[in-house]
């Protein structure tokens, strides 16, 4: 069995308080492939365009992911670019050029149909249902999303939300897609929908976990210098979902000790640019970090 990843496989543009940055190895599938090899066999279904650099793939090789389902397309990789504002609390889009992603249309190779632990990234919710449809008798089913789809593709994104196991938001998209006051009002209305598993991220503020509304709470890992945010919430999914996939089960304990292996992966992803900062992340650095955590919330 394996974490199959399915998303965008890309390349940035940032603009950050401690430089310009071209050209950095970006996308949902390959922040959450990183953070999540160190813990599980994973796979990936994406598309990147001839200009994708070989380097990168070999990364990703090397840390035993499996390539099998990217497409390499005529055209170029999707390419984003933002500039990020207030020590990296806010940023803007300066431009989004899909590229071969805009043509992207997932097809799940035979023998990665059945079984395991399935994340479906930010991508439109008629394509993650298109992965659904292809995917027999997983262990567990989680999506991602953004303001974005709940706002253009709502219905789309809410039938989707009725077939998997879990989604992760952030308290922004949480509040904007259900309307609550509050975000723990909007994790009720959340499992209304159907999921049996709300994460919802908040940043510096944490994460909450709810599982069928049994609340579980993880504070970050302190940072003393964040780099580049770009990706941490993916790098926290892949955290979140290569302890489940290791785990072998779905059981309460086992998840909430996945938020705390995600609360860890995530401090690494912002420590450097790019998903490069997640290529050295080895089980040992993640129960360092957990470990640092438990004092943390001990409170010594």
């Amino acid at each position: 069995m394996s974490l199959l990843i399915v998303g965008s496989m890309a390349l940035d543009d940032l603009e950050l308080p401690s430089g310009r940055f071209r050209n950095v190895l970006g996308g949902s599938a390959t922040h959450c492939a990183f953070a999540a090899s160190s813990l599980a066999r994973c796979r990936i279904v994406a598309v990147v365009g001839r200009d994708f650099p070989t380097r990168a793939l070999a990364k990703l090789r090397a840390r035993g992911v499996d390539l099998a389902g990217v497409e390499c397309a005529n055209g170029p990789t999707f390419h984003w670019s933002g500039r990020y504002l207030e020590h990296c609390r806010s940023r803007v889009t300066r431009f989004t050029r899909l590229g071969v992603f805009a043509r992207f249309a997932p097809e799940i190779p035979a023998a990665w149909r059945s079984g395991g632990t399935v994340f479906l990234g930010n991508i439109s919710p008629v394509l993650q249902a298109r992965v659904l449809d292809q995917i027999r008798r997983p262990r567990f089913t989680a999506i991602d999303t953004m303001n974005f789809w709940i706002a253009r593709e709502r219905a789309a994104l809410e039938a989707v939300v009725r077939r998997v196991d879990a989604v992760f938001v952030n308290d922004e998209e949480i509040l904007e897609w259900t309307g609550a006051g509050n975000v723990f009002s909007g994790i009720d209305a959340l499992h209304a929908k159907g999921p049996r598993v709300v994460v919802v991220k908040r940043g510096e503020h944490g994460a909450w976990l709810s599982d069928r509304g049994k609340l579980a709470f993880a504070p970050v890992v302190p940072v003393r210098r964040q780099l580049d945010p770009t990706g941490a919430g993916d790098a926290f999914a892949g955290g979140f979902l290569g302890w489940v996939e290791r785990s072998r089960r779905t059981d309460s304990a086992t998840l909430r000790a996945a938020l705390s292996v995600a609360t860890a992966v995530a401090s690494f992803a912002v420590e450097g640019i790019g998903a490069d900062a997640l290529a050295r992340v080895t089980p040992a650095r993640i129960a360092e970090r957990r470990r640092a955590l438990r004092a943390l919330c001990a409170g010594g």
